[in-house]
């Protein structure tokens, strides 16, 4: 038990801080544009860098971590994300696209690291729960980031929000010292650092049909939870006349549903229903969900809306501890690290696709319900998918 719980903890530690750092500067968005005299709606060019950084950085996740080991990989990613949020105090648009790119740098390769390290220490039959509690990180990176960087922001300006933010990413890194000798033990520093390993993790999810199945899902979860989380709020505040923080508050709510939802499915995945017979469902859950939310009226009761947006929220915010875990299971001994990241290469990208698309859609449509409706189209093909997935499996393994 030990062996596991150790390795747990500071993974899910060190993933609450990269997405802290992630989440940092579009928390004081207004604050820090109004500062530099530039647009709040450039956030969404900070979070496609951060993103494309990520990508690149996911590929060469899996190399890194056979050379240098989980934990010194995951020490460097939280030293790149305190560096970026420290270019991002400086009061230059350059500077902090500089400094995004390096937070996105730093974000991308922990998510293998642990995947790694998870892997090795975790029994199969507890795969699920495990990697579900530890991504129950990212959520909660968000919760302290809503209520630590405000505050900060109060005291110290938003430039010393930041700060305190990579102090704390800093602290992070420190406090996982002691545990390299122990968990970096299976490195291998002949390991060689070349381009060419960047094509790698791709090349073995292409290989895979179980990977690359579960790839392809992951493309379309992130849309969805990202359009969830990027939207929701204009939305309630447009089509439904919900304030500013009334909506905030909703998406909190759902928030809080992804991460009740990352450990129930896992636990649920784990004792009742196999990993890939729990995203089938969370899919069609979502198909459900979006559509749902497509038909929200002003007049609807508030309680009914938040109850579907907790469904909504524990579904396409929920997934990701259930798909990574499946991930590590089906690939190859020892590629646990390059199979997580050729898979969040391709995830990463339907995080920064998603929401343009979403938004180009409205744009298009005149109206957010037409958009949210649509998401139901790709999530329940994927549900299709990995049902017939399981079924091949199946027929294959019995002949």
């Amino acid at each position: 038990m030990k062996s596991t719980w150790i390795p747990l903890a500071v993974t899910l530690a060190i993933q609450s801080m990269v997405a802290m750092a992630l989440l940092t500067l579009p928390v004081m968005a207004p604050e820090a544009a109004s500062s530099l005299g530039v647009s709040p709606a450039l956030v969404g060019v900070y979070v496609a860098i951060v993103y494309g950084g990520a990508m690149f950085a996911s590929l060469a996740a899996g190399t890194a971590v056979k050379r240098w080991g989980a934990i010194r990989v995951s020490q460097l990613g939280l030293l790149l994300c305190a560096f970026g949020l420290a270019l991002c105090a400086v009061s230059s648009v350059v500077a902090i696209a500089i400094g995004a790119l390096l937070i996105g740098l730093g974000y991308g390769p922990i998510t293998p690291a642990s995947s790694h390290l998870l892997a090795k220490t975790t029994a199969p039959e507890r795969m699920s729960l495990v990697f579900s509690v530890k991504q129950t990180g990212v959520p909660l990176g968000g919760v302290f980031a809503g209520a630590i960087v405000p505050g900060a922001a109060l005291m110290l300006g938003w430039q010393g929000a930041l700060l305190v933010a990579a102090a704390a990413n800093l602290l992070c890194a420190a406090i996982a010292q002691p545990l390299c000798r122990s968990l970096d033990a299976d490195r291998d520093s002949a390991q060689p650092l070349v381009l060419g390993s960047l094509s790698q993790p791709i090349r073995l999810v292409l290989k895979h049909p179980a990977l690359r199945m579960l790839a392809a899902c992951s493309f379309v979860f992130s849309m969805v939870q990202l359009s969830l989380t990027t939207y929701l709020v204009t939305y309630l505040h447009d089509a439904l006349a919900y304030t500013l923080i009334a909506a905030g508050a909703v998406l909190s709510v759902a928030q809080v549903g992804g991460i009740a939802g990352r450990v129930l499915w896992g636990w649920v995945a784990d004792r009742y229903m196999g990993a890939r017979n729990m995203l089938a469902a969370l899919a069609a859950l979502m198909a459900v969900s979006a559509i749902a939310a497509a038909m929200f009226s002003a007049d609807m009761p508030p309680l009914l809306i938040m109850a579907v947006l907790v469904v909504f929220g524990a579904t396409a915010i929920g997934w990701n501890g259930v798909y990574l875990a499946e991930v590590a299971r089906q690939a190859p001994a020892g590629l646990a690290s390059v199979a997580t990241g050729g898979t969040l290469a391709i995830t990463f990208l339907g995080v920064v696709l998603g929401p343009p698309v979403f938004g180009a859609m409205v744009e298009l449509s005149g109206t957010y319900r037409i958009s949210f409706a649509l998401l139901a189209v790709p999530t329940l093909a994927c549900c299709v998918l990995l049902l017939l997935g399981r079924k091949s499996e199946r027929l294959s393994a019995a002949s």
